[in-house]
């Protein structure tokens, strides 16, 4: 394995390395912190939207609007006088040959060596994880496999949804980042446990299965891409809520069909509040089922 670059005692200038939406806040809170970025680096334009116009990444168009000089290429960090490398939800594994020129450190948004990999939030709130946290940590070769400076743990709430879960984690590990460059990263601590892995979820991760436990379903309803087959068609289902036994009038629906608003499940029943059928808004389940008129030989599939 190649050597790595050690992070100096010392750290005031950093290369960013970062993509989404959710890489932009740490960005921002180095800037705001006084720590010269002479560069940062994000994926590709791509085309989006309805006329298929390049746009920039979150992170390339927030570079911009800070001034930053931006590129494609990671081996362009080597041509630019720097501490540190700082990568947040950047997208790619950084090539051996870089690490050995440059140290850098990783913002990971799970309790590592829980959940290393591509979608740390989403499989911690999918799987009903209690807690979850931000680890600083030493970049490597392998996948998350580095040394921790620093963690951070949050509680995961009954009603977190994966927006609040990510919009908490970033405000959490702005700061962990922040704080941990200003005040010396030290020497980092060997991960503990037994690790998993957070494999990228497509769409049938959000499918639902309504002989599944309720528990589940509210589970993945809160990563907000949730759907449903309905009469051939999909139905996303963006809000439910779990109805308790004594509130029941007549005996629970059979897992996937309806009586009004209620589904049933292998073990209870959930009450529609927002969907969103095929080709149309989000609307309330209400509006939309007095139109669709769901009856009892209806069935969410």
């Amino acid at each position: 394995m190649t050597e790595l670059a050690q992070p100096p005692a010392s750290v005031r200038r950093v290369v960013y390395l970062g993509t989404p939406g959710m890489a932009v806040p740490p960005l921002r809170a180095l800037h705001a912190a006084g720590f010269e970025i002479p560069l940062v680096i994000s994926r590709a334009d791509k085309r989006r939207g309805r006329g298929g116009s390049l746009q920039p990444s979150p992170v390339k168009a927030a570079a911009i609007e800070l001034g930053i000089p931006v590129s494609t290429e990671v081996d362009d960090v080597l041509d630019v006088e720097a501490d540190l490398g700082v990568v947040v939800a950047y997208g790619r594994l950084i090539k051996p040959h870089v690490l050995a020129e440059l140290a850098m450190v990783n913002l990971h948004f799970s309790l590592l060596p829980r959940w290393r990999g591509a979608a740390p939030v989403e499989r911690a709130l999918l799987t009903g994880d209690a807690e979850t946290g931000v680890c600083l940590m030493a970049l490597e070769e392998g996948l998350d496999t580095g040394g921790i400076y620093r963690r951070v743990v949050t509680p995961i709430g009954e009603d977190d949804t994966a927006d609040d879960l990510r919009h908490r984690l970033v405000e959490l590990g702005s700061t962990l980042l922040v704080d941990g460059l200003t005040e010396g990263l030290g020497d980092p601590e060997p991960q503990i446990g037994e690790p998993t892995y957070a494999a990228k979820l497509g769409p049938d991760d959000f499918k639902l299965d309504f002989e599944r436990d309720a528990s589940s379903l509210l589970r993945t309803i809160r990563m907000g891409k949730a759907w449903a087959e309905f009469r051939g068609k999909r139905l996303r289902i963006w809000d439910a809520r779990l109805v308790p036994a004594g509130e029941l009038t007549t005996s629970a629906p059979a897992p996937g069909t309806f009586d009004s608003l209620l589904v049933g499940t292998a073990d209870g029943v959930l009450e529609l509040i927002d969907v969103q059928p095929e080709g149309k808004g989000r609307m309330e389940a209400r509006a939309w089922a007095n139109g669709a008129q769901p009856t009892a030989a209806d069935r969410l599939s």
